[in-house]
């Protein structure tokens, strides 16, 4: 009895044994990796699963976090992968292949399984799907609409292509498969349809843009005719897609009407308008009549062209219209001078150059005419005193000094025009005394000019036209301003002020011209403005002249 107790107690120890060793052996197993498992192709098999971890993320490395590159032809966008909600989760990975059980076949399985499982990753469709159509524009490509151009007096059709579009649904749900994944992903893409067809781009070559440019269009006006060739016209033509894929002819009008324009040059269709001219005969102002011109209608030249260019005579009946002048006799006669509203007359010293130089330059100015509101230049009429017009080289101020230059003389003209314009009440814009005063002129109204800066400029104000007549007779030079009497002009001259004797100077340069003394000094001269015997405004005009030094040329003449 006592050997049969052994016995039963000896087997009771040696199974409790071997199931605590089964156990052992069970919760083992339960904390490490199935044998020759493979995680993504990473082998992690009879790893524990801190070490099956460690291995997965030297393994993977950065490839959770890198960019996910989505490719549609030739072109790649990228996309990070946090902001598109794409994450991995190596330790959920791990801690999916290793469970502790007893179960026999699952013991046997951790020794002898071997089976390559998926990384866990975590995907938010709602964050991809907008990631992707934040970025989706550069693989997408439009669609070439089919068109038609004219170059050169040639058609040139472009064939439709169809473009593509990325398919977001389709792509994401590509992405949430395959990420993490080596190389670009590519693309779902949906086709795009052009709205003009090539069958659209036929029809519209046959029925306008092979007769448009076919041949030259006849324009007639009136009896007269000329024509019109593709290579001029082509570029006002076009043809734009309406609302339904149709391809219908544009027109720039503008261009057209240039294009046509241009080629009547030869034919006498058009005339530029002529304004009335006012001028002196003799002494009296008369106006020249004005006529008006004739151009193409523009209206016209686009309703007629179009239609021509499909027609079989080719032929467009173009209407003019007439061109009034900007100033008509009427006009010209309502503001024609009437009688002198200023006059001048300066004195002269016998000098054969600066004389011509004075002639010529009252030839040039005699009969200018400043329109009602115009603005008269002496510079503008004159232009550059040069010897390619005449004008000879004598004395001029420069710097305080005589010096000799071509159209010496011109600034006493200048001073004679000057107070013309001064009683005739026009309005001075801009003139500039002489640096010392010239005892010829009187003190405070006189105005030098040079080319091309220091000018004489004065606006006629009147509301009438003005007619300069300028003349030199013996050794003096008249300006006269014709107009329309508007003011009764009176200068009122103020004492000499802050006088300033000059100096002497002995000068032996060879371009010394001797000079005679006068003092400088400040002037004022008030400009009185009335209407009858009522004073309506006073303009002051304040003149400071430098004193002018005795100079004296001591440089031998030559023989």
């Amino acid at each position: 009895m006592r050997e049969s107790g052994s016995a039963a107690l000896r087997l009771g120890i040696a199974l409790v044994v071997l199931a605590a060793a089964y156990v052992g052996a069970a919760w083992f197993l339960g904390h490490h990796v199935p044998a020759n498992t493979t995680v993504a192709g990473i082998p992690v098999g009879g790893m524990s699963t801190d070490q099956a971890e460690v291995t997965l993320r030297r393994a993977v490395g950065t490839e959770g976090t890198a960019p996910v590159e989505v490719m549609a032809g030739d072109k790649t966008i990228s996309l990070d992968p946090v902001r598109a909600g794409l994450t991995l989760d190596l330790s959920a990975t791990v801690h999916s292949l290793s469970q502790f059980s007893l179960l026999p076949a699952d013991l046997w399985n951790h020794l002898t399984g071997g089976t390559d499982v998926p990384l866990v990753k975590t995907v938010d469709r709602a964050r991809l799907d907008s990631a992707l159509a934040s970025a989706a524009a550069p693989l997408n490509t439009a669609p070439v609409q089919g068109a038609v151009s004219f170059v050169d007096g040639t058609v040139r059709p472009v064939q439709p292509i169809a473009g593509s579009t990325l398919s977001v649904p389709q792509t994401a749900a590509q992405i949430a498969v395959r990420w993490p994944a080596m190389g670009p992903i590519q693309a779902s893409v949906e086709a795009t349809q052009p709205t003009v067809s090539a069958q659209e781009v036929a029809r519209a070559m046959a029925e306008f843009a092979n007769p448009a440019m076919s041949g030259p269009v006849t324009v007639m006006v009136g009896t007269k005719k000329f024509t019109v060739r593709p290579a001029a016209y082509a570029p006002a033509l076009s043809m734009k897609a309406d609302g339904s894929g149709q391809l219908v002819p544009v027109v720039d009008q503008a261009k057209l009407v240039a294009a046509v324009r241009a080629a009547s040059a030869g034919a006498g269709v058009e005339s530029r308008p002529r304004d009335a001219r006012i001028t002196f005969k003799g002494a009296t102002a008369v106006v020249v009549p004005s006529a008006p011109g004739v151009t193409l209608n523009d209206a016209s030249v686009a309703t007629s062209f179009l239609p021509a260019l499909t027609s079989h005579a080719r032929t467009a009946k173009v209407a003019t219209t007439l061109v009034q002048p900007g100033l008509t006799t009427a006009q010209a006669n309502a503001i024609k001078p009437k009688a002198v509203i200023g006059t001048f007359t300066t004195q002269f010293p016998v000098n054969p150059p600066r004389t011509a130089n004075i002639t010529l330059a009252a030839k040039t100015l005699n009969g200018t005419y400043v329109a009602p509101g115009g603005q008269f230049s002496l510079n503008g009429v004159l232009g550059e005193r040069t010897a390619a017009k005449g004008y000879q080289k004598a004395p001029v101020i420069e710097g305080g000094r005589l010096t000799i230059d071509y159209g010496g003389g011109v600034s006493q003209l200048s001073t004679t025009l000057f107070n013309a314009a001064f009683f005739a009440g026009v309005r001075i814009d801009q003139y500039l005394p002489h640096s010392f005063y010239i005892s010829r002129y009187p003190e405070g109204r006189e105005a030098t000019v040079s080319w091309p800066n220091v000018d004489q400029k004065w606006t006629n104000d009147t509301g009438y036209g003005i007619l300069i007549a300028a003349r030199v007779s013996g050794n003096s030079v008249t300006v006269s301003l014709y107009g329309t009497k508007v003011w009764d002009i009176k200068a009122v001259q103020g004492p000499r002020r802050n006088v300033v004797q000059p100096r002497t100077i002995v000068d032996a340069s060879s371009s010394c011209v001797a000079q005679a003394p006068s003092p400088g000094f400040d002037v004022t001269v008030d400009r009185v403005f009335s209407k009858g015997r009522t004073t309506v405004r006073t303009s002051t005009f304040t003149t400071h002249y430098l004193p002018e030094d005795s100079v004296t040329c001591t440089h031998p003449k030559k023989p």
